[in-house]
C-alpha cells in the first residue's frame, strides 16, 4: 500500500457508467468523507470531489498503479476543491487504508467492479485476445502469479473447476483437456495461442452466449468469442477477485457512519450475486438498510453511448 497525489491535467480515456444514478445514490453532501475504492481513470472520482467541496475529502483506492497515476492526474486537473488522498492499494485492504488516511469513519464508499478500457486493450496486462499479448492478466504488480502460471502448471480437474465455477464455463473439461495436451508440447504463453485452444475445444454452436447466459435486450443471444468465459475466469482467478470483493464487503459497512451510503458497480452475475447476499445478510443484522430493492441498469440512453455498460448493475445500501 503505498500513498500518492499529483494536480496535472490529463484527457480522459474511460466512461465511468451509471454516473448520475450513483451519484444520486451516495447521497453526496459537501464536507464528507468518501472513499472511491476503485479508482480506475478517475471518473467516478472528479465528480464525486466536486460534490464534496473545500471542507470535503475524497480517499481513492487502486490495485493498479497504473491508473492511480492517471486518476490522480485526472482529479487533480478537474478543479475540485476537496483535499485528496491516493493510495495503492486493493479495497479488501480498506480498513488499513482507512488507518492510514487517519479516518475513522466515513460518510461513503463506492466500489466500480468493472475494468478500464485501456486495461482491456493495452499489452501490458495481457488481458486480451484481440491481439496477441503475455498471459499475465495481474492488475497489481505486488501479486506473484500469472495467468501463464495457472493454466501450465495447474491439474486439469482443478483448471477445469475454476474455468465452471468463476465464468460457469459448461465446456471447461474440454477445455481443461486441451490446454493440458497442448502445454505437454510447449508452455502457454501468450494470449491468442490460449485462446486458440479454447476456440478448438469449443463446439462452433458452444459460444452463443455472454458469462453468466447473458442475453441481448430483446431475448436474442449474445454472441461473443467462444475464449471469453476462460478469460474472464482466469482473471478473477489471478486477481483474487472474490475473495477480495468478500473482503470489502465485509470491512465496508462497518467503516460508515450512520447514514453513510455504500454503492458497488457490478458487472458479472456472480460479483452481484455476492453483493446482494452481503447486503441482505448485513441489514438482518441490523447494520446496513438496503436501498435498492432491484439493482438499479443503465438508461437506453446510456447504452446507446457506451454499449460496455450494458451488463452494470449498482446496488446500494445505508449505514443504520
Amino acid at each position: 500500500m503505498s500513498d500518492s497525489g499529483h494536480d496535472l491535467g490529463i484527457d480522459a480515456g474511460h466512461d465511468p457508467v451509471l454516473m448520475r444514478q450513483t451519484l444520486e445514490g451516495l447521497n453526496l453532501q459537501p464536507g464528507q468523507t468518501v472513499v472511491d475504492c476503485t479508482l480506475g481513470r478517475g471518473g467516478h472520482a472528479s465528480a464525486i470531489a466536486h460534490r464534496l467541496g473545500a471542507g470535503g475529502l475524497l480517499i481513492g483506492i487502486d490495485s493498479d498503479p497504473r491508473n492511480l497515476e492517471f486518476a490522480s492526474r485526472r482529479v487533480g486537473a478537474s478543479g475540485a476543491a476537496a483535499r485528496v488522498r491516493f493510495f495503492h492499494a486493493n479495497f479488501a485492504e480498506l480498513t488499513d487504508v482507512l488507518a492510514a488516511a487517519n479516518a475513522t469513519t466515513v460518510d461513503g464508499v463506492l466500489a466500480d467492479l468493472g475494468l478500464s478500457t485501456n486495461q482491456l486493450f493495452d499489452e501490458h496486462y495481457g488481458l486480451s485476445f484481440a491481439h496477441p499479448m503475455p498471459l499475465d492478466m495481474r492488475l497489481d504488480p505486488r501479486l506473484d502469479t500469472t495467468a501463464a502460471d495457472l493454466v501450465n502448471t495447474m491439474r486439469e480437474d482443478d483448471l477445469a473447476d475454476v474455468l465452471y465455477e468463476l465464468a460457469q464455463e459448461r465446456y471447461s473439461r474440454r477445455i481443461a483437456r486441451k490446454i493440458a495436451e497442448a502445454r505437454r508440447q510447449s508452455p502457454i504463453n501468450t494470449t491468442d495461442r490460449l485462446a486458440e485452444l479454447v476456440r478448438s475445444a469449443i463446439p462452433r454452436s458452444g459460444g452463443a452466449r455472454g458469462p453468466g447466459g447473458a442475453r441481448k435486450r430483446g431475448g436474442a443471444p449474445e454472441k461473443i468469442d467462444p475464449a471469453t468465459r476462460t478469460f474472464l475466469a482466469l482473471r478473477i482467478a489471478v486477481n483474487r477477485e472474490v475473495e477480495n470483493l468478500a473482503a470489502l464487503l465485509g470491512q465496508a459497512p462497518r467503516a460508515l457512519s450512520p447514514g453513510g451510503r455504500f454503492a458497488v458497480i457490478s458487472f458479472q452475475s456472480t460479483e452481484d450475486r455476492l453483493v446482494n447476499q452481503a447486503f441482505r445478510s448485513a441489514e438482518q443484522a441490523g447494520l446496513l438498510k438496503v436501498l435498492t430493492t432491484k439493482p438499479v441498469t443503465p438508461t437506453d440512453q446510456e447504452l446507446a453511448a457506451n454499449p460496455r455498460s450494458r451488463s452494470a448493475k449498482l446496488r446500494v445500501a445505508e449505514r443504520v
